[in-house]
């Protein structure tokens, strides 16, 4: 989401992804809350500079890149916001957009029409009724036209450092997979995770999982033996007809 700035560390992608050093013991039966310290921590290591790639200055401007990103790519959003932003540098803008015009500038994104309603209502909302700023809390956000539990987290560690988990696809096919919880359900996710990963920790996690899915646990066909997490991992190694947490949430 935001920007990185350039540091003399590489920005993390799969391919500087930094190889696994962390010592790891197999331990099938691990309890969740004994093998989460284990996985943040090797996270961590590996994706030192996770954060979301959605590209945003403006607290508004986060809200709605993830609004539109629902179904659609970061990559494309980020080309989609850059045009976007430009032209409605502020939130007054957006608040008065004609809807057609907003349909249109955001139609790649998919979903163009609910997105478009839903971003001028949002602005509306800020302006009159938060006073021009991004509310910070779980219950305010989800006020917001567009706005669930995941969008609100993300808000929530990502502007405000609260912390929060983003059950999104990878979040909640990965931790399954590990064996960090058992359901598919996001608001169960959310609930089993939320102790046992520290507050000040959750966004990075939720980042890193999603960087550690594309690059090295895909659905389909998870790169087990590249994987720093495999001595934690509940279906590590097992064929993929028989792996209990590959069904997709």
């Amino acid at each position: 989401m935001t920007t990185t700035t350039p540091t003399t560390t590489p920005m993390m992608t799969t391919a500087t992804m930094t190889p696994a050093t962390t010592t790891m013991t197999p331990t099938t039966a691990m309890t969740p809350a004994q093998k989460a310290p284990l996985i943040v921590a090797a996270l961590k290591e590996g994706y030192p500079e996770a954060s979301c790639t959605l590209t945003w200055l403006k607290d508004y401007e986060l809200l709605f890149s993830v609004r539109l990103a629902a179904q659609c790519t970061d990559a494309r959003v980020n080309v989609v916001t850059k045009a976007l932003f430009r032209d409605y540098p502020t939130l007054e803008a957006f608040a008065d957009a004609d809807i057609a015009k907003m349909e249109e500038a955001v139609r790649p994104c998919g979903f163009f029409r609910v997105k478009a309603r839903d971003i001028i209502a949002s602005a509306r909302m800020l302006r009159d009724e938060f006073g021009g700023r991004v509310p910070n809390t779980m219950e305010d956000l989800l006020r917001l036209p567009g706005v669930g539990r995941k969008t609100a987290n993300l808000i929530l560690g990502d502007l405000f450092g609260c912390g929060g988990i983003v059950a999104d696809t990878h979040c909640i096919r990965l931790a399954r997979r590990l064996g960090l919880c058992d359901t598919q359900d996001p608001y169960k996710v959310e609930l089993a995770l939320d102790p046992l990963i520290p507050k000040e920790e959750q966004s990075a996690f939720c980042h890193a999982l999603v960087l550690h899915g594309r690059a090295v646990c895909a659905a389909r066909k998870p790169k087990c033996g590249a994987c720093r997490l495999s001595a934690w991992c509940a279906n590590a190694f097992i064929e993929p007809s028989t792996r209990l947490a590959t069904s997709r949430p």
